[in-house]
């Protein structure tokens, strides 16, 4: 059972992985992000959301903007000291590690997300491919989220809705974006690994490859 949600703002950032310490972001969401923006309107444990296609409906417009970020962050050793019982300072003090970086954005951005979702292991005896179906679309409704979804980073909130249509009326562009980030393989937690694959723009249409399609690099 596929949904098709509408989601707009007025920026977003897709980080490329490659550029670490000025963030550049993506020509289009990522799958994995717009996975994030399904989750926060509505996740269950018995379900999982596995994104199809992401249809652009607004012209790719960057801006460059500087934001304030922390140039540093918690040093994974100090976390294991403390947890085995020893004493660390766990803490980030923003007032002495604030650092203005700049930031390539996208803006102005909107796109309809299609997706369907799959049921897992978890899912107890009395849930149902109908009942989360509904679910979804009440919460759609009502514009009712578990958290405030975002393009990328929650300063860039996402509205969202529900497609009115059947058609989507895309822009009319076809572009190569080169590798893009597809998801993390969390399969094993002690070695979580990006997963990518060559995405193209066509007719203003990112088709998304099945992970079991080969398309996907791990």
């Amino acid at each position: 059972m596929s949904v098709l949600v509408e989601v707009w703002g007025d920026y977003g950032c897709f980080s490329r992985p490659e550029l670490k310490v000025e963030r550049v972001s993506y020509d289009v969401i990522t799958p994995s992000a717009a996975r994030g923006i399904l989750d926060a309107v509505f996740w269950h444990p018995g379900m999982r959301w596995i994104v199809d296609r992401i249809y652009v409906l607004s012209p790719i417009q960057f801006t460059n903007i500087r934001r304030n970020e922390c140039k540093s962050k918690i040093s994974g050793a100090k976390v294991r000291t403390a947890m085995n019982g020893g004493k660390g300072d766990l803490c980030v003090y923003t007032s002495e590690d604030i650092q203005q970086r700049a930031a390539m954005v996208l803006q102005d951005v909107h796109y309809v997300i299609e997706a369907h979702f799959e049921m897992t292991a978890q899912a107890a005896p009395s849930d149902n491919p109908g009942k989360f179906q509904e679910m979804m679309k009440r919460r759609l409704e009502k514009g009712q989220c578990f958290h405030q979804p975002c393009f990328g980073t929650r300063e860039f909130p996402a509205r969202f809705r529900s497609w009115p249509g059947k058609t989507v009326p895309t822009i009319r562009e076809d572009r190569d974006l080169g590798l893009m980030l597809y998801d993390m393989d969390y399969s094993d937690r002690s070695d979580i690994r990006p997963m990518f694959f060559r995405a193209k723009l066509k007719d203003g249409v990112l088709e998304v490859p099945d992970l079991a399609s080969g398309e996907v690099l791990q």
